[in-house]
Order: C-alpha cells, then structure tokens, then sequence
C-alpha cells in the first residue's frame, strides 16, 4: 500500500507538469484523448513497480499488459481522466491498483491537481490524506447525491431509461466525475456514482477503495467485480433502492 501511494504521487506530480500548460492531445482509436502526460507517468509507474517487484505482472491503459510470474498483478490508469486533464478541470486522477490472485487487495485513487489522496488495502479500511474516510450516511435515495462521468454515455450505451429512473428518484445529479466521483462516495460526499462504460484498469483501484469504506462496488446488475464493462457504487445503504431504481422495479 505504501508503495501504491508513493508510485501514484510520483506520478501525479509528473502530470502537473503538463496540465493547464496547453499539452496537446491526440485521439485513440476508441476515439478518446491520451497526450504526453498519460505516456510519461505509465512509464514512471512502470519502471518503479519493475525495480521493486520484478516478478509481478502489470496491466496498464496505455501500455498493455506485461505478464509476470507471481500472484500479484498491478494494474494502472496513469490519468483517469484525460478529457479533463486537456479541459484543465482539476478533477483526473491517477490510478494504481493490486490484483492479488484475481481478487483486487490495494487501491489508490490520486488527484494531484487538488492535492488529495484516497487509498485502502483489504483489510486496512479507507483513509483519505491520512484520516479515516467512511461512506456517508444517508438512507433515503430521495436525498441522495448521484455523480456520474457522461450523462451522453448513457444514451449511448442503451442505459438511458435506467438513469433517466434513478436520476428523478435521487436529490440532485453531478458530472466531471470519473474516479473523482468515487473519491467522493468513499468520503461521504457522494451517495452514488454510475458509469455505462468502463475499463478494466478504470476500475481495479476503485473497488478496495469503495468496499473499504463501507459502500459497495458492483457492475449494475449488482455483482461485485473489477472486471465490468460499467461500475455502480453506493454508500450500502442505498444498494437495494438504486438496484430496483435500474431494474425498474
């Protein structure tokens, strides 16, 4: 965990070198942006975790998978985020995760623009710069804050009608999310967080961090895995009303 938070820091201080500083972008072949910043930090990420544990794999967004010999597999999104790095909106973040025999242990979510840090190790609970963080309590969906990355995304991927359906039962709706949103909900600022479309390196260090705090980390048919293509999180206490809210129950 020590080493998780290190590594991620390290390599958020190397993004602010470019961020708001006019870094261009290109577009990926799922069409959405990587620039310079994105590269450097999965490289640096990369050379720390090979010095340190040269038999464990890595997965990273940029730079694909490299296979280890251990149990232990780390996986990596050096700027979640990206469309608001080259927005200069504050908000991305840098990931790092640890998959140990499938199952994920570590998790670190970093925002180097806002100087925060929010990470947990199984067992170990949450703690946000240092302090213990917890879900919040709130039990009524109709005073719920829902966060979400793209509301364009859910019409897109056919989950419209669904959020359409949560959003009206919940208090208020918030973007610019990515993992932010989930660094939010695990520090009780946010009840829930939807996503229609995610990656795997998107969500490996969210999970420890979410489950940690006390809150629940699934895809939206309510099964708890990193392996998704789309993440649902909430504060636990709102779980079985989001599930119907989807469901349309």
């Amino acid at each position: 965990l020590d080493f998780a938070i290190e590594s991620a820091q390290l390599a958020g201080r190397l993004t602010l070198r470019y961020f708001n500083a006019d870094t261009p972008a290109e577009m990926k072949a799922d069409n959405t942006p990587i620039t310079i910043a994105d590269r450097e930090a999965e490289e640096l990420l990369r050379r720390r975790i090979a010095d340190a544990f040269p038999t464990h794999g890595i997965l990273g967004e940029e730079f694909g998978e490299s296979p280890g010999c251990s149990p232990a597999r780390w996986i990596l999104d050096p700027i979640d985020g990206t469309q608001s790095f080259i927005s200069g909106v504050p908000l991305y973040s840098v990931l790092v995760g640890l998959e140990w025999e499938g199952e994920m242990v570590v998790g670190v979510i970093h925002l180097p623009a806002l100087g925060e840090t929010v990470h947990a190790a199984r067992g170990l609970g949450c703690r946000w710069n240092g302090r213990p963080a917890r879900v919040s309590g709130v039990t009524d969906l109709a005073r719920a804050r829902l966060v979400v990355t793209s509301t364009k995304l859910m019409a897109a991927h056919g989950r419209a009608a669904a959020f359409e359906r949560l959003r009206a039962a919940c208090y208020t709706d918030r973007g610019w999310s990515d993992a932010y949103g989930y660094a939010l909900l695990a520090t009780g600022r946010a009840e829930v967080v939807l996503d229609p479309v995610m990656s795997i390196w998107d969500n490996a260090a969210l999970l420890p961090i979410v489950t940690e705090a006390g809150g629940t980390f699934t895809d939206w048919t309510g099964q708890t895995t990193h392996r998704a293509r789309e993440a649902l999180a909430t504060n636990g206490h709102l779980y079985d009303a989001v599930l119907r809210e989807l469901r349309g129950d």
